[in-house]
């Protein structure tokens, strides 16, 4: 269980770095891709595994500092900030910017605890 915890970890920052050069394109005013949102929605729903096989694993009696889930939680935040604000957005460009911004704090969240947990497996 933890090989999977550290694998999803891996794709939850890949798919926030991808998100961010997406959303940092749309930012400069090209048009927001097809996929862009879904991509977002499915590093999302990664990012809330990531947090459920966590949870599982402190639930088994695995141990890790603290500062690693309360960090990883934070991110729940900003990503709820992300698809709150861009949903109803319709200027495109904007989106792009508020969803750029969200997905740096974002990405600096989830690859500190990755890099916690990294140092404590």
């Amino acid at each position: 269980m933890t090989t999977v915890h550290m694998i999803v970890g891996s794709l939850v920052v890949l798919g926030y770095i991808v998100v961010l050069a997406l959303n940092i394109r749309t930012a400069t005013g090209k048009p927001m891709l097809s996929f862009q949102r879904p991509l977002s929605m499915g590093a999302s729903v990664l990012y809330l595994l990531q947090i459920m096989l966590g949870l599982s694993l402190l639930a088994d009696g695995k141990e890790i500092p603290a500062a690693h889930f309360l960090i990883a939680l934070l991110a729940i935040f900003s990503v709820g900030a992300e698809h709150m604000l861009t949903g109803r957005e319709v200027d495109s460009r904007r989106a792009g910017r508020i969803a750029a911004i969200t997905n740096v704090i974002t990405l600096a969240i989830v690859l500190t605890a990755y890099m916690i947990g990294e140092m404590n497996t």
